[in-house]
């Protein structure tokens, strides 16, 4: 095979004294010469061409042959030693899920070592204890919830003077008092696009920030809030702590509010309701959670059925007790594998909402949750992952919305540091803060991708993730010419890719924030998702590096 810009002459004999397979090709008659010669040209410049795209192919390790082929289930048991320990650490593992995700039938064992539950170390026996401990902390949580929804209906009488409804923009918020946020305090994150602006035809997302989406009757399935049965938006935000709970967290026992409040402690005999809403500024926190949580619940939409046939099934006398022991209303209309899920996105949401009160229950969350009760059909196991997948998800629910506005200045930076053409365009459009993916950021692309799109899109992040909190990154993947390295931001390279997919178009045609939006929500559905990836990944080969080193500037 000859490399690239080999001289072809010298290739095949013609440097130095005659001789040579050229030499031996002029001895013949001219004609046959000048054909082999032509031939043998022919032949040298198709290897050039082949061997090159082979070169191409192999920039990234996430080629079209290696992507076809998820973790399989040999492989899968192929990876522990006798006493249940991954081989190598794991590194082999995580490096087999961010190739190629993982094979459906075997995402209930991996999930957990993906999203922390297990330790990448960890033996079986290490593992079944975890797994006994974790299982009698969701169960104390799940008592907590219970009484504090006993004293919440016995005790809390929300009057409909404290619930504003905002009808024109298609909001509602719960008034708090002077010191609470609220969501019209962060409306103004995006002054540059407003309700008057946008007209009728767009509408707030009802999460943690006041960014407009535009209402597409043809994709309702995929907007984030409908303004007819709009959910409440509240965080607890009486506390100034930003770290990440601990899968192992506990709760203070009191901060005070026994000896300022004597009616509460008048009303609250039970130690477990003591214990968690002293958390609370006022029990109305959780009393509003719960209300939004049955709320999304039964709104979550169907797409998850064709994937778990045997929670499908599920008879209509099972669905219908367990949405009567979790309180779930207004759900006549579903099927019963409908309530079913739902009813199940319930207590979890809710034990969710106890374990980390700093951000409660935002909707979205039970977006990111679907997807995990759908494959894990255990709830505890389920409530766990869902812990490890909210450590860094949880800073897109924040309501001061730092953890969303970092996000997207880095997907800023890699569009500018990519692409600078696309960059001034926007610029122009004053669209350079990327407010346009907030969707995407919030949901991890949730909405843009098929249900077995978005599982494979966050198994491989997961993998990165993993493989981060393990501090295998740099030690297995360096010494691997060009490859990428581990990231926990793969999310945010994969949205800027697919901005940049769309690069002649928004520079071409697009002149305003309204018409990217659009765009971008007219993405749902219509994304390949490995694709995505490569490109992220080569965006993360050549930008990384420099996205960090401009942060530490």
């Amino acid at each position: 095979m000859i490399a690239s810009g080999t001289d072809i002459s010298s290739s095949f004999g013609v440097a130095g004294v005659g001789g040579g397979l050229f030499s031996r090709l002029m001895a013949t008659t001219r004609p046959n010469a000048a054909v082999a010669f032509t031939a043998l040209a022919g032949l040298a410049v198709v290897a050039v061409l082949f061997y090159s795209a082979s070169r191409g192919r192999l920039k990234s390790p996430w080629s079209r042959k290696k992507r076809k082929h998820a973790l399989s289930p040999q492989q899968w048991r192929g990876l522990f030693t006798p006493d249940g320990k991954l081989r190598d650490g794991g590194i082999k593992f995580l490096k087999k899920v961010r190739s190629g995700g993982v094979d459906p039938s075997i995402r209930a064992e991996v999930w957990p070592f993906l999203l922390g539950v297990y330790d990448l170390s960890s033996t079986q026996e290490e593992r079944d204890a975890v797994r006994v401990q974790k299982r009698k902390e969701y169960e104390k949580l799940r008592k907590q919830c219970q009484s504090l929804l006993k004293f919440g209906t016995e005790s809390i009488k929300l009057d409909d003077d404290e619930m504003n409804c905002n009808k024109e923009g298609g909001t509602q918020h719960v008034a708090h008092g002077d010191d609470s946020p609220t969501l019209e305090d962060v409306v103004s994150a995006r002054e540059s696009i407003s309700c008057d602006e946008k007209g009728s035809n767009f509408r707030y997302l009802d999460g943690t920030s006041g960014v407009l989406l535009e209402e597409d009757d043809s994709s309702r399935q995929m907007a984030i809030a409908d303004a007819d049965a709009s959910a409440l938006n509240t965080e607890s935000s009486d506390s100034d702590s930003s770290e990440d709970p601990e899968v192992s967290q506990t709760f203070p026992s009191s901060d005070g509010r026994e000896d300022t409040d004597p009616d509460f402690n008048s009303k609250n005999s039970s130690p477990l309701v003591t214990e968690v809403t002293s958390k609370f500024r006022n029990n109305e926190d959780f009393t509003t959670w719960q209300r939004i949580i049955r709320l999304d619940a039964v709104r979550a939409n169907a797409e998850w059925i064709a994937y778990a046939p045997s929670l499908a099934e599920v008879s209509d006398d099972k669905a219908r007790h367990f949405a009567e022991v979790v309180g779930l209303k207004d759900y006549d209309h579903l099927e019963s594998c409908r309530i079913f899920h739902a009813a199940r996105l319930v207590p979890i949401l809710e034990a969710y909402a106890l374990y980390d009160p700093e951000i409660g229950y935002c909707q979205g969350m039970s977006d990111l949750l679907s997807p995990i009760i759908t494959v894990i059909t255990e709830d505890h196991e389920a409530f766990w992952c869902f812990v490890g997948f909210m450590r860094k998800a949880r800073h897109n629910f924040r309501l001061d919305e730092v953890g969303i506005r970092k996000q997207l200045n880095i997907v800023s930076r890699i569009i500018k540091f990519k692409d600078s053409h696309l960059y001034r365009h926007l610029q122009d459009l004053e669209a350079e803060d990327c407010f346009f993916v907030y969707r995407m950021v919030v949901v991890l692309f949730r909405r843009e991708l098929t249900f077995e799109q978005t599982l494979c899109l966050w198994e491989v992040m997961w993998a990165d993730q993993a493989a981060i909190r393990a501090g295998v990154g740099k030690s297995a993947w360096s010494r691997i010419r060009q490859r990428a390295p581990p990231t926990e931001d793969l999310l945010l390279y994969a949205i800027a890719a697919s901005v940049l997919q769309k690069r002649k178009l928004i520079i071409e045609k697009y002149n305003s924030m309204d018409e990217i939006i659009r765009e971008c929500n007219s993405m749902a559905g219509q994304l390949d998702v490995w694709k995505l990836l490569d490109d992220a990944h080569d965006l993360v080969v050549t930008l990384h590096e420099k996205i960090e080193t401009s942060f530490n500037e």
